[in-house]
Parts: structure tokens; sequence; C-alpha cells
């Protein structure tokens, strides 16, 4: 079972055109000016139920700044005082238009952060956030159509090819394929497929040498 902690890489989706950060990003996002007050950020935020504010400077991404970022500043003795330069995330971490979404994931993930500044060379064009990156694994995983995992430990010498050889010769649409990243386990790959009996592509992955760890409906 995928756990609410486990990151994973897309490997296979019959929706691929669409794992591009592009697809899932907010274009043309609310920005703010590094000398505005936060105030002024906060209002925005609220006004655009977003969470996340790129810094612009004369056309230049010069930082990013996070609801997070603002509340520890809320204090009405000093909101009149403090301005986005002296709170936002200076230099912050950025994702290429054309990198894929896992690749965003991973990035949150590693970075610890809620969103990500998206650059088409030094233009800034949209922000991705974590929730945009969940809705799009939900789609490009087939996780809203009626489906079948298969999660399978699978046999090194055979590998992902044997697997997916086996789920085509009995019938079987694949949806997508991912794979657990950095575990010290042995690595668990999740096959989503069209609906039907999977009893006897169980069987089949079994005898070839693979381990089905869980099915689920």
């Amino acid at each position: 079972m995928i756990g609410a902690g486990t990151l994973f890489r897309l490997i296979f989706s019959k929706a691929r055109h669409k794992m591009k950060v592009k697809n899932w990003m907010k274009p043309d996002p609310v920005t703010i000016g590094r000398t505005m007050l936060i105030q002024r950020a906060a209002e925005l935020m609220k006004k655009h139920s977003i969470r996340h504010l790129p810094v612009v400077d004369g056309g230049r991404l010069e930082g990013f700044i996070t609801q997070t970022d603002l509340r520890q500043y809320f204090f009405p003795a000093m909101v009149e005082d403090i301005h986005v330069h002296d709170v936002m995330v200076v230099n912050p971490i950025t994702i290429d238009v054309n990198s894929s979404i896992d690749q965003a994931a991973r990035m949150i993930h590693d970075y610890k952060i809620g969103g990500l500044p998206v650059m088409d060379g030094d233009s800034l064009v949209g922000v991705i956030t974590a929730s945009d990156i969940v809705s799009g694994f939900i789609e490009v995983m087939g996780l809203l159509r009626s489906s079948t995992r298969l999660d399978v430990i699978v046999d090194k010498e055979g590998g992902v090819e044997d697997v997916t050889r086996i789920i085509k010769e009995n019938d079987f649409e694949i949806f997508s394929v991912a794979a657990e990243i950095r575990t010290a386990r042995p690595k668990v790959y999740y096959f989503r497929l069209g609906k039907g009996n999977v009893e006897p592509v169980v069987k089949a992955l079994e005898s070839a040498g693979h381990q089905v760890i869980s099915v689920m409906e």
C-alpha cells in the first residue's frame, strides 16, 4: 500500500503527454514588488485564494513569499513597518516549465516547500504547488478511473518488461506504472490496470518469479 510519506517515480502513463509542469502550473501568476508592505501581500493572497507569491523587480524574479512566511510577522505593531523584501525567500528554488511533474514532486519533497516558481529561461511563467502536483498525479495515473492496482516486487531477471508482457498477454490495459524511490526495502512497482479478473495475471506473475504483494480494486 502506498503510504502518506511514500515518494514515487511515474514510469509510464497513458496520459504521458500531460506529465509536464506546464500542464499543471498556474500560469500568469499574481506577483508582488519587493518594496510592498507584507499587509499588501496578505491581501493579494486572500483576494486570489493563493498561498504563494513570486516577488518581482523590473520583471525579474527576486524572491518568493508564502502565507507561512507572513504569519510570524502579523502583529499590529509590526505590520506597517515590514516590507516584502524583509521576509521573502531570496533566490528561490525554481523549476523549468518543461520539467516533469514527478521532478517537481521530488523537489517539493526534498526541500520541504509548498510550491515552486516556474521559469521559461529567465521569464517567470507560472507557479506550481503541491496540490497542483497531486491533481496531476491523480489524472495521469488514472486514479479516478475504474481500475485495479497491482503492487509487485519485480524479479530482477525478468524485470518490469516481463511484468508488462504478462499483463498484456492476459488482455489487460495498463493505465500507469509507478515505482517507489529512495527505499531500503525491495522496490515496489505499482501497476494500475483496467478492471477485470486479475487472478490469472497474479498467478502468471508469481509463476514467473515476481512477487505480488497487494491487489487493490
